[in-house]
């Protein structure tokens, strides 16, 4: 063995006399400080991150990080009195270090730090903070007031059209703008004549920035099929701290769209709450008249359903409203028959004052029951039908109580032969059932993350000929990594939906990477989906809602020929 050994030492001995010492560049090229983020440290927002400044210049010895004026972005509330103590962190590259290192820092004044590179150099860096105004100026919804017109806007000519008969010579405009930032005229006090061009000036908060828009009552021309790709993200909040949603460990929250506004219901019997449906900015609570909110979701017309908690045998009662400050008016009233409760979840594709496909899942009652069950009512030419309690036991699909363990039954269209859509933890298998109510088709989750997540938020609706189902995958463990995701399909032809989530041909958008905000133990894994196609036909918004990991975020895209 000893000879081995030498052997060995005097092979490895030639060898390295034979061969020049190989040079390994350090892992950092030259890109030594890639970011800086600033936490608050104080008030309502303590551990929170204010922004996350992007760093481009490697060379730079003085890093200003700008702090937006206010926060929230869309608040009226300064950062001026954070400025002074607020923790900083930085991402740097392999081999680099700052000295000290970073804590808690006064923004006001400049901080002194010694950089050494990956080579070994260094060099002194200053690091502080200003306040900076937003550069945004942008007009992100229009919509006349008398007559009600919502106009369709197109961002690649900034253009805004206005789809309208009427005479449009004297009217006032409801908009919705960048935070902060004004515009000239202001339509929200001037009534303008729209029957001609109207030419409209958004200047930032920053007072520099601005973008012009016009104001054309036209009739844009759509693309064939669908929208223009990708769906693009209009907000992503905190729904505690960003958001302003009163957080419990039991919320069973559900979503709906009606005159502009994304409202809210958490399930728990308290009145929903309304957001703007481009910005997420919090407007208040909904009228909710004689209503009981259990859950809540919207049509393809421009109406909200609003449905109550029902028990064995209790009356079910749907209201229907076109406004969150109008009183939602009674819209259908029958006894549940199902033997199993309802209420926790509704879901409508097609508009209910003329076609409509309206569901309602009978949940499993924990300790006790299972269910295979769902509640389906008809509007077909603007009548409705007596609602039939659908039985789908003999495919051996069963699901629990909820808000976790129970399921969204959705319909694939307003014709009950196209079938359903539904999806349930733990199982996590997205299943399509054909109108004989038998498995068609079953996609499976195949992340290795299934036992972490809850899929059974869906929803379904039509928008430019395409049929289209929206997925939000709950996470059960935020606090593990493991986030929100939604997933968009195509599913006007039920050929083509595959057997997987992730990989499925009908898959035509997704959003795996969400922010979230909730860390902390596990609590509850409910959440909603929900598509909301515009009135007007020519856009087409996903919003989703996470309880778990307390977020709340939309996307849309239009179908404007470009």
């Amino acid at each position: 063995m000893k000879k081995i050994y030498l052997l060995l030492l005097g092979l490895l001995s030639i060898m390295t006399a034979c061969q020049e010492p190989e040079y390994v560049l350090p892992t950092a090229d030259r890109q030594g400080i890639t970011s800086l983020t600033a936490i608050f440290t104080s008030g309502p927002f303590t551990d929170k991150e204010i922004v996350k400044y992007a760093i481009t210049d490697a060379s730079a010895d003085k890093y200003v990080i700008p702090i937006p004026w206010f926060y929230p972005e869309d608040s009226e509330d300064e950062t001026t009195p954070y400025m002074t103590a607020v923790r900083v962190r930085a991402e740097l590259a392999p081999n680099c270090t700052i000295e000290p290192s970073l804590t808690v820092l006064d923004l006001t004044k400049d901080n002194y730090f010694v950089y050494t590179n990956a080579q070994g150099e260094k060099r002194e860096i200053c690091i502080t903070g200003e306040r900076t105004k937003s550069d945004k100026c942008e007009l992100l919804s229009f919509s006349l007031v008398d007559p009600v017109v919502s106009g369709v806007i197109d961002n690649s000519s900034n253009t805004i059209s206005l789809i309208s008969a009427d005479d449009l010579n004297s009217c006032l405009a409801d908009i919705t703008l960048s935070p902060h930032a004004t515009i000239t005229p202001d339509p929200r006090v001037e009534a303008l004549d729209y029957n001609d061009d109207v030419t409209f000036t958004v200047v930032a908060h920053n007072g520099v920035d601005k973008k012009e828009y016009v104001v054309r009552k036209t009739i844009p021309e759509k693309i064939p099929y669908g929208f223009n790709a990708p769906l693009e993200e209009l907000f992503n909040l905190d729904a505690t701290a960003g958001a302003g949603i009163p957080w419990n460990d039991t919320n069973a929250p559900t979503l709906g769209v009606v005159g502009g506004q994304l409202v809210v219901c958490m399930g728990d019997g308290t009145t929903p709450l309304y957001f703007n449906q481009e910005t997420g900015s919090k407007g208040g609570t909904i009228n909710l008249g004689s209503a009981q909110a259990g859950c809540v979701t919207s049509d393809e017309g421009g109406h909200l359903l609003i449905c109550n908690k029902v028990d064995i045998g209790d009356q079910c009662n749907i209201f229907m409203t076109s406004s969150v400050k109008d009183a939602p008016q009674l819209f259908y009233s029958f006894t549940n028959t199902a033997g199993l409760p309802m209420g926790a979840k509704m879901k409508v594709i097609g508009d209910v004052t003329s076609n409509a496909v309206i569901i309602l899942t009978n949940d499993g009652v924990s300790g006790v029951t299972n269910s295979s069950a769902f509640t389906r009512i008809v509007v077909k030419n603007g009548e409705i039908q007596t609602p039939e309690v659908v039985d789908i036991s003999s495919t051996g699909l069963a699901w629990g109580a909820a808000p976790v363990n129970s399921t969204s039954v959705v319909p694939a269209s307003t014709n009950v032969t196209d079938g359903y859509f539904l999806s349930y933890y733990d199982a996590n298998i997205l299943t399509y059932l054909n109108g004989n109510n038998q498995i068609a088709a079953q996609l499976a989750n195949t992340s290795g993350n299934s036992w972490a997540q809850n899929q059974n938020c869906l929803d379904t609706k039509t928008f430019n000929n395409a049929n289209y189902l929206a997925m939000l995958l709950v996470s059960h463990f935020p606090h593990w990594g493991v986030g929100p995701q939604v997933y968009l399909y195509d599913v006007t032809s039920k050929g083509s939906l595959g057997n997987d989530v992730f990989t499925s041909p009908a898959l035509v958008f997704k959003a795996d990477a969400l922010n979230w905000y909730q860390q902390g133990d596990t609590k509850t894994a409910s959440g909603d989906v929900l598509i909301a196609p515009a009135t007007n036909g020519f856009k087409i918004y996903v919003y989703y809602y996470d309880n778990n990991s307390a977020t709340i975020g939309g996307f849309s895209a239009d179908c404007i020929q470009k």
